[in-house]
């Protein structure tokens, strides 16, 4: 470790909660330079939905290079863009009868958050937004400034504009109408909040605690912006392209959102791309009003399209729902029993065990460190990082599943009860 404790930036976090090196990994196990495997709840922080290095993505890529196409074009025209777009279209977006045009933005979803930010404001002549308690939409200013965490934002190191926050209907504030709390500042001109051009949302807050909006208030809340000409903007970057159950989250609410930002698993192998779905009617960019070095990332079309292609004919989204299904009752059966203080939430493949009711404020922080010992990655979201997250890939076979949730049982169940009661195979 000494080589990245002198030479890499104290910015540095996930090593510090992972402290391996690691050589390699295949679908969901990690191999560390000591030999040691992991398996892999964390998936990347969900830019790995499809595991690691997918044979029949991987295939394409090596195919690729050795034909010795483009792989850096900037945003000129290509067969790996060409066919990216045409998959896309035909096999996400025409059958949910979506008529979205695509932008490709700079590689890290914060700057795809940037666009729909930028763009909102250029349709809509407002500098105004809504974002969300609990929310993260990325690190870079623009969308550092629709984030809540005041961690993060303090390391703005400026004032951060132009966004309003709105409290979310589920996590830290319940039983509020957060609709008719928004309805009432658009319709009171004493509110002091002028009408924002766009409102931003995860639909559910994946770096927030895993707190998952219903979808009576997703429509409700698409109802809102139609009513008071508001622009929607979902953010998608960690809980689509089947990390929620369907491709798109909000799928389940049955809106169509303004605006849509994906990256994260969208290039199928962990490779940086990000993009901007937008309705026709939105795209009044000029040429060049926003633009990037790396939005021709060839590479990445190559696994976005092989993912797609890969997620068709294996059945994926029918398969990760068995295994959602295995998960949400895992929890609820042989977590939640360990500790009544104890609470699971989630959707999908993503899930969170909240320990936050504890006395003990780094009891999170103690499962998912003796999780680690154990075998099994996985990190920690929401206020005061108190909920353990899990989101293993999409692809993980049942018993690596199962060996996982087993894991985790073990460090739950060690570290909620007290050493003098555990049955001595635990201690």
């Amino acid at each position: 470790m000494n080589t990245f404790e002198a030479l890499e930036s104290n910015v540095r976090s996930y090593c510090r909660s992972f402290p391996d090196v690691f050589v390699r990994a295949k679908g969901s196990v990690m191999y560390a330079q000591s030999g040691k495997a992991y398996l892999d709840f964390f998936a990347g922080a969900g830019a790995l939905n499809y595991g690691h290095n997918n044979e029949f993505i991987k295939r394409r890529l090596i195919d690729y290079l050795e034909s010795d196409q483009l792989s850096h074009a900037l945003d000129m025209y290509t067969l790996a863009k060409d066919t990216f777009l045409q998959t896309l279209s035909d096999k996400i977006l025409k059958p949910r009868g979506l008529e979205y045009k695509v932008q490709f933005c700079g590689p890290t979803g914060t700057n795809a958050v940037e666009a729909a930010l930028k763009l909102a404001r250029k349709v809509k002549g407002r500098t105004g937004i809504f974002a969300f308690i609990g929310a993260f939409h990325g690190m870079s200013l623009g969308s550092l400034a629709a984030t809540s965490s005041l961690y993060h934002r303090e390391a703005g190191g400026v004032p951060l504009h132009d966004v309003t926050f709105m409290p979310y209907p589920a996590g830290f504030i319940e039983g509020l109408d957060t609709i008719g709390y928004m309805e009432a500042i658009l319709t009171d001109d004493h509110a002091g909040i002028a009408k924002p051009a766009a409102i931003i949302l995860e639909t559910i807050q994946a770096e927030g605690g895993l707190n998952v909006a219903s979808a009576e208030w997703l429509r409700q809340l698409r109802e809102l912006c139609d009513r008071h000409d508001i622009l929607l903007i979902c953010d998608e970057i960690q809980v689509g392209c089947g990390r929620a159950g369907a491709f798109f989250s909000f799928e389940r609410a049955g809106i169509v959102p303004d605006l849509v930002v994906l990256s994260k698993s969208i290039s199928g192998y962990g490779l940086p791309m990000s993009l901007l779905l937008l309705k026709p009617e939105l795209d009044v960019w000029e040429p060049a009003e926003h633009n990037g070095t790396f939005r021709g990332n060839q590479l990445a079309f190559v696994g976005a399209t092989a993912a797609l292609e890969f997620r068709e004919q294996t059945g994926l989204e029918l398969a990760a729902a068995h295994k959602a299904q295995y998960v949400e009752q895992f929890l609820r059966e042989q977590i939640l029993p360990i500790d009544p203080r104890l609470s699971v939430r989630g959707i999908g493949l993503i899930w969170g065990i909240d320990v936050s009711a504890c006395e003990d404020e780094h009891l999170s922080k103690a499962i998912a460190s003796r999780c680690y010992e154990l075998g099994l990655i996985v990190e920690r979201a929401g206020r005061r990082d108190a909920v353990v997250k899990l989101m293993p890939a999409l692809t993980i076979p049942m018993e690596e599943l199962a060996a996982g949730c087993a894991i985790l049982k073990q460090a739950v169940t060690e570290c909620c009860t007290p050493a003098a009661v555990l049955q001595p195979e635990l201690v």
